[in-house]
């Protein structure tokens, strides 16, 4: 058995601290909560240009289908103006999949704290002809720069694991949600297939970093991404992190065995 599954192991059984104010996970490692947004930045700055074909390469496209079943949930109105953000939300893939829906009424903000990953989505705008309804900002999931109450639906999608204070993003979440307002989070979870978990494990540590290291020449970026899968909390315990920042009805939904996990709170 290699460190980093010994590693996954041990995180497995004793599970992550989300109220730990003396670090942060950053992969298997301990690091100061304020270090690690840098340590962040820096991955998503090396991968932004072959992001979503390594997306594809390292789920077989299954990222796609899990991102399908999330938008759905969002609900776009037909009938009023309706306004969404997608936290952490990098090339834009979830904003696109909301505006593709061809509803004039619709509006997406598409915040990431990575500007060469957003530099991604508004080219990917231009592309598809969809800038003038979806736009860019900069910003930090832990304060974010728009007045209480602006959004109909918050979305982040493989992204609340990167976040230092995750209890904080999610209480920004709520705060920038209007009455009524949804906030879903899709991000991996925790293989409930014993089989299936084997399988997984092996492809996340011996597969995953060095199909990274042959497509964008870096094997590290990818090495983190597997270990903060594992250090993120339990679908149980993220539910309950939900509801106590004051979202009401926090329930999740597993797809593929476990993989990811849908998560849903309402601003009621």
């Amino acid at each position: 058995m290699s460190r980093s599954e010994k590693e996954f192991s041990m995180s497995a059984t004793t599970g992550p601290t989300p109220s730990d104010q003396n670090g942060a996970d950053f992969g298997f490692r301990r690091v100061p909560v304020s270090a690690k947004q840098d340590l962040v930045d820096d991955v998503f700055h090396k991968v932004a240009d072959r992001y979503d074909l390594m997306n594809d390469l390292m789920s077989a496209g299954l990222h796609r289908e899990w991102k399908n079943v999330f938008v759905a949930m969002a609900r776009p109105s037909r009938s009023r103006a309706w306004r969404h953000i997608d936290v952490a939300g990098g090339t834009g893939d979830i904003a696109f999949r909301i505006a593709e829906q061809g509803l004039r009424n619709v509006h997406s903000t598409v915040v990431d704290i990575n500007g060469d990953m957003l530099q991604v989505c508004r080219r990917r705008a231009r592309e598809l002809g969809l800038e003038a309804v979806v736009e860019t900002v900069e910003a930090n999931a832990e304060e974010l720069p728009f007045p209480d109450a602006a959004f109909d639906v918050y979305t982040i999608a493989f992204g609340i694991r990167n976040v230092p204070r995750i209890p904080k993003a999610l209480a920004e979440a709520r705060r920038v949600l209007k009455k009524g307002g949804r906030f879903l989070c899709l991000e991996f979870s925790q293989v409930d297939l014993p089989i299936l978990e084997r399988i997984y494990d092996q492809y996340s540590f011996r597969i995953v970093p060095k199909l990274g290291e042959l497509v964008t020449g870096d094997a590290h970026p990818y090495r983190y991404l597997v270990e903060s899968i594992r250090t993120f909390p339990k679908a149980e315990t993220f539910r309950e992190m939900i509801a106590e920042a004051g979202f009401q009805r926090a329930s999740f939904e597993r797809l593929t065995g476990g993989i990811v996990a849908i998560h849903s709170g309402w601003n009621l």
